[in-house]
């Protein structure tokens, strides 16, 4: 092992398990974003804040070229199993999704690119995006929003780390490399009435089991039983007291789908199936939804620049068929600069590390984040 990758192993141990011991939600990344800041400062890389937990640092390069490189910087919801000496110190709020790595891996490849920066050897101007709040708000959209200063950018990296292969592994494609993801919702007014005299209330309770035994039908029945699509139901709700008819009840869940004309379809047969239950049940029904992330999309001019770059880094590339059904806020980048996105393999089973993302045991060997760094330095320079 080298002296340069014995020191970069242990500035991403450090800093990776840092972060993952003090977890934040999204849109409360503060203390996260507090020691990016430090970190940066102690590289003496300018940079300034977007949003109250967005960071952008950037060094001037020797050509008017300007790429930028994202990490999300938020944790999830989840009460975390591994026994590790670095476990999440926050009851049930854990780093199961990986963003602790993104953000050390940019970390360590902003590091490189300042050391490049002091030799008069950075190729083009970088700009390291730390942003918040990808697991919810669409935090990549409130940063965009909120970038009074933005450059020029003429293209934006991501990755994002994947369990469920190999470590050295890359996954790209170009157009769509995840899903679009949308949350729908139902809300049912119906009549109470004691149970004695049941007849003369409006059950919400019935009118919403109907909704969702008809949910459930519609990938069986309506959509091209090759394309994979997702209609999740996550919560359903009813009642106020076992001895009434219940008047409310709601139901919610979300919309996974690649291809615009299958969530065409999947919307309205949602629409038929309230409309449906008014009539059958003499309920009211209201049906809303929450317009998520658009599916990211890879602009197939740089697709010969990221297999360069795989290949320059030592790693090794394969092309999906299909995207994959995970939504993703990075699509909103594609608004303002052509855009690159892969997913890099982080599965060890030797070591135990191979469960899953959003999971209470994720987990990863922190050598992963230099195939990281080495993959945005090879981007740089074969850019």
């Amino acid at each position: 092992m080298s002296d340069v990758y014995h020191d970069e192993l242990k500035f991403v141990t450090e800093h990776r398990r840092y972060l993952h011991r003090y977890p934040e939600l999204s849109l409360e990344e503060f203390k996260t974003t507090e020691y990016i800041i430090d970190v940066l400062e102690q590289l003496g890389i300018s940079y300034y804040k977007v949003l109250d937990t967005g960071v952008i640092a950037y060094l001037n390069g020797n050509s008017e070229t300007t790429l930028g490189f994202r990490a999300d910087i938020d944790a999830l919801p989840v009460h975390e199993q591994n026994d590790v000496e670095y476990k999440s110190s926050v009851d049930n709020v854990m780093h199961a999704c990986g963003h602790d790595g993104h953000t050390t891996a940019l970390l360590l490849f902003a590091q490189r690119a300042k050391a490049l920066f002091d030799k008069g050897e950075l190729k083009h101007n970088c700009v390291f995006i730390f942003q918040p709040s990808e697991e919810s708000n669409a935090g990549a959209n409130l940063l965009i929003n909120a970038w009074d200063n933005r450059p020029g950018l003429d293209a934006i990296f991501g990755v994002h780390l994947m369990p469920d292969e190999d470590e050295g592994l890359v996954l790209y494609r170009d157009d769509e490399l995840t899903a679009s993801a949308t949350e729908y919702h139902f809300t049912v007014k119906g009549a109470s009435a004691h149970v004695a005299q049941k007849h003369q209330g409006v059950s919400a309770l019935e009118t919403i089991l109907k909704i969702a035994s008809e949910v459930g039908n519609i990938q069986q029945f309506h959509l091209d039983g090759l394309n994979r699509n997702i209609i999740h139901m996550g919560q359903i709700h009813s009642g106020e007291a076992v001895n009434t008819v219940p008047a409310n009840a709601g139901l919610s869940g979300t919309i996974r789908t690649y291809e615009a004309s299958d969530l065409a379809v999947i919307k309205a047969q949602l629409t038929k199936i309230k409309e449906a239950a008014e009539l059958l049940y003499g309920a009211s029904v209201e049906l809303h939804y929450t317009e998520g992330y658009p599916a990211v999309k890879n602009d197939g001019a740089l697709r010969k620049t990221a297999e360069t770059a795989i290949t320059a880094a030592g790693l090794r590339g394969i092309e999906k068929d299909k995207p994959y059904l995970f939504g993703e806020d990075f699509s909103f980048y594609s608004n303002i600069a052509k855009t690159y996105f892969v997913f890099m393999g982080s599965r060890n089973t030797e070591k135990g590390f191979a469960s899953s993302l959003h999971t209470d045991t994720f987990n990863f060997d922190e050598r992963v984040l230099i195939k990281v760094a080495d993959y945005y330095e090879a981007l740089l320079n074969n850019y």
